[in-house]
């Protein structure tokens, strides 16, 4: 006799190649729109899923943890963050916790570049000059930028992404800085020509441009604050497109208001869609919709992680993606 499909509820629209394979595979319930969730629906579903694929903007907290029913044994989440699930607690009543790393950090270190290019060439300018229609002709002293190439670059956080940023950087001519909980082994450190700082507050007051590529755990959290923002240069960029939680938001947008930085390249907030409304009115700050990892290949291969970790799960096997409490 056939062995029962695992149950499967998918949060959000996937690819459809995913969506598909998911399908041949499990006894799987996927979304018909591209909105999220409630915490009911996910609550409810916690309830009778044997497997929950949720995405980084799906908070699963202790609470809803504490109502989930015995089936449930895996929570599949595709994406890289995991800061969006109590971890301890589903480890506590016997839920693993798998994600999908590895896969955005090409797509997301080249945004990085591009917010770079973006704010210090002022690109978001001089697109809206030619849609209003307005531009007059070329002229020696118009949207005056600054070029990248010898400028001191500060990465904050030198994982997968970080070191890719650092491999882009190079070949623009930069200087590669970093700050990280530990520093890269010798033969890394040359290969990328990389200068480690073990202050972050005397590498950020040094930098030209600052890159935010940590994740947001209990210690990230407003390590770019106030007292650290207000250490950079007045001539300095910052650009995140880790998490908004590791920048105080506000404190950053006062000091864009006045003068105190140059700029700024922001894909991720700390409010999610809530953002600082001052922010969006700044000339000198080009803001995206989390798109850093918005490429159909990088979409697809996460959905890929996510089929083997549930696969190799449904097999009696560990998966290969689990979350496990030193990556916390």
């Amino acid at each position: 006799m056939p062995r029962e499909r695992l149950s499967v509820v998918v949060t959000r629209r996937l690819p459809d190649v995913v969506e598909t394979r998911m399908s041949e595979l499990f006894d799987v319930q996927l979304r018909t729109d591209d909105a999220p969730m409630s915490k009911l629906q996910l609550t409810e579903a916690m309830k009778y899923a044997d497997v929950l694929v949720p995405t980084v903007t799906d908070v699963i907290d202790a609470g809803m943890l504490a109502s989930a029913g015995p089936q449930l044994k895996l929570i599949a989440s595709y994406g890289a963050g995991i800061d969006h699930v109590d971890v301890a607690t589903a480890r506590q009543r016997g839920i693993l916790v798998s994600n999908t790393p590895g896969v955005v950090t090409e797509d997301t270190a080249d945004m990085t570049m591009a917010l770079i290019l973006s704010v210090t060439r002022r690109i978001p300018e001089g697109l809206a000059l030619m849609q209003s229609g307005s531009w007059t002709g070329w002229a020696p002293t118009a949207l005056l930028g600054g070029r990248v190439g010898g400028r001191r670059l500060g990465i904050l956080g030198m994982g997968r992404i970080g070191q890719a940023v650092a491999r882009r950087a190079k070949a623009f001519g930069m200087q590669i800085h970093y700050h990280n909980r530990k520093r890269l082994r010798p033969e890394v450190e040359t290969e990328l020509e990389a200068t480690y700082w073990e202050s972050l507050d005397q590498m950020i007051a040094r930098m030209d441009i600052v890159s935010v590529n940590c994740p947001h755990t209990p210690s990230t959290f407003h390590l770019m604050n106030a007292r650290r923002l207000k250490l950079m240069k007045p001539s300095a960029v910052i650009v995140n497109t880790s998490r908004g939680e590791v920048v105080d938001e506000n404190a950053l947008t006062r000091m864009l208001r006045s003068g105190e930085l140059a700029g700024a390249g922001l894909d991720v907030f700390e409010r999610g869609i809530s953002i600082n409304p001052r922010l969006r009115e700044l000339n000198n700050v080009v803001l995206l919709p989390h798109m850093g990892s918005a490429t159909e290949e990088g979409r697809i291969e996460q959905g890929e992680k996510v089929l083997i970790n549930i696969k190799t799960f449904d097999d009696g096997h560990r998966p290969p993606d689990l979350v496990v409490p030193s990556m916390l």
